[in-house]
């Protein structure tokens, strides 16, 4: 990945503007990811779907781009060689969508109520370098860190770091009303949950976005299937996150028998793991994480479950990132009732040991019911364990995990952004994105710090090689697989090959009618 010195404004940002009638324009894209939460402060999830499209950051990454470009800035760089000190000097003009200044100011008051605020699992996490934000005049701000922090450009790009208006957002709570002031490429016109949200065009946008239509309404789906069968009725024209293996199959099978339907592949760096707690008596165990790790079998799992649209995993760092290794295949090797057997009786454990496994019903699709059901069946099968499955809707399993309720449960995982720190750093720290307090001190104080002095992130592979043995060796987060990601639509909708950017989150503006463009 290139080092990033400084950022500069990119060349053609003007708005598109088109023919066609206003319906012609309006797009309905379908997805089993509902937002958690409607303020940035509080997300460190898939609300960041929305946030991308209705609001902004200071950098982002448009499709295409291996670092973060500017969008609400003007151009952003390093004061210094140590990468301590980094201004952006914003945009001129800028307004929020109910008309209020957006400047240096309401930047440093957003990235600070994040700090203030401080959700649990939240997005705070992400700043841990940062030391202050400084208002050098209305048009500049500047972010001192405590410490060395390549990655830094890269977080302020991520979703969370959206900059709100700050008469609309409280400075220490969360704002609560169900409204949205933001400034990005659409305004939102109304919002439902569990149900939809309608974007409309944001006339007084400034950033990269070219929008290629006037308008998404965003429809949220409770399982996959009844998503699909919307795209095949013509109730929605697009669909993403969350359709199942056996549906993408279908959709290519529709597709091959002349149905208007289209399926666009992406390359994924959607990761899934297990998370183990250490509050819990028998997942704090590390005989019992690693008699876990020795008896999964990713390979049965992805071809039983997913069927050719995910991977095996052995890495927290997937394969097209910088610093993927195949750690856990080189500890473990192949599943081996007989080698986990040893793991357990070498510790004293000769029972059957009980553990409760929970995942989400609604925020990964419906493909998690029956992965977890096979994770069950492979455990249970060796004799050696006695699992037992629980679930719960996002909001509320969101709350379960971040209290410690969970003995082991998964998690997905789309990145903040395309680098091996944000495979590593989130789920480290007392304070994480997993919510169960995780401090693996080589980890934290040395692998971490060191890789972050480095500007030229292709040159970090030995910090997270080994940062990734040491996960192996605490078991304490459990690879699965990694995913591609798919976009199905009507076969009159153009623009999926971009819509998706390098954090995989949707750009809304990349859809359009082929009739109308």
């Amino acid at each position: 990945m290139a080092a990033l010195a400084s950022i500069s404004l990119l060349g053609g940002c003007g708005l598109l503007s088109g023919g066609g009638s206003q319906a012609q324009q309006e797009i309905t894209v379908g997805t089993t990811s509902e937002p958690s939460t409607l303020d940035p402060a509080a997300s460190w999830d898939g609300s960041w779907e929305l946030y991308r499209n209705v609001f902004q950051t200071l950098v982002a990454f448009p499709t295409g781009s291996s670092a973060p470009q500017p969008d609400a800035a003007k151009s952003c760089e390093f004061q210094d060689k140590s990468s301590r000190t980094f201004t952006c000097t914003l945009r001129k003009g800028m307004t929020f969508s109910d008309g209020a200044t957006l400047d240096a100011n309401a930047v440093k008051y957003s990235i600070d109520r994040i700090v203030k605020i401080n959700v649990k699992a939240g997005p705070k996490g992400l700043l841990s370098s940062l030391d202050h934000v400084s208002v050098d005049n209305d048009l500049t701000v500047t972010f001192h860190l405590n410490k060395p922090d390549a990655t830094f450009p890269y977080v302020l790009g991520a979703p969370a770091m959206s900059i709100v208006d700050p008469k609309a957002y409280p400075a220490d709570k969360l704002r609560d009303d169900g409204g949205l002031t933001g400034s990005g490429p659409y305004t939102l016109d109304s919002y439902k949950a569990g149900d939809r949200a309608v974007l409309k065009k944001n006339d007084s946008y400034q950033g990269f976005a070219q929008l290629k239509n006037d308008g998404v309404t965003i429809r949220y789906f409770r399982d996959s299937k009844t998503m699909v069968d919307a795209l095949k009725n013509k109730q929605i024209d697009v669909t993403y996150r969350g359709i199942t293996a056996d549906e993408v199959e279908d959709v290519r099978n529709e597709k091959a028998a002349g149905k208007p339907l289209e399926l666009v592949e992406n390359t994924g760096t959607e990761i899934r793991f297990l998370v183990f707690n250490p509050k819990d008596p028998e997942a704090a165990n590390p005989a019992v994480r690693r008699a876990v790790a020795q008896l999964v079998d990713r390979d049965a799992l992805v071809a039983k479950v997913y069927k050719g649209t995910a991977e095996p995993l052995y890495s927290m760092v997937p394969t097209g990132v910088n610093g993927h290794t195949t750690s856990f295949f080189d500890t473990f090797g192949s599943p081996s009732v007989d080698k986990a057997k040893q793991i357990l009786r070498k510790a004293g454990i000769t029972a059957p040991v009980p553990l409760t496994f929970w995942y989400t019903t609604d925020r990964y699709g419906s493909s998690m019911a029956a992965e977890f059901q096979e994770l069950k069946r492979q455990l249970d099968a060796s004799g050696l364990f006695e699992i037992t499955l629980d679930s719960r809707p996002w909001k509320t399993y969101t709350e379960g995990f971040q209290a410690g309720e969970f003995p082991v449960f998964g998690r997905g995982w789309f990145p903040d952004f395309p680098d091996p720190d944000n495979f590593i750093a989130p789920f480290v720290g007392k304070e994480n994105a997993v919510g169960t307090p995780y401090e693996p001190r080589e980890i934290t104080t040395q692998l971490i710090p060191q890789s972050r002095e480095i500007s030229d992130r292709g040159a970090v592979s030995k910090q997270f090689e080994r940062a990734q043995d040491i996960l192996v060796d605490d078991v304490r987060l459990l690879p699965l697989w990694q995913g591609k990601l798919y976009i199905a639509a009507s076969d009159d909708i153009a623009g999926g090959e971009r819509a998706m950017d390098p954090q995989t989150v949707m750009q809304m503006w990349e859809l359009h009618r082929k009739t109308s463009w």
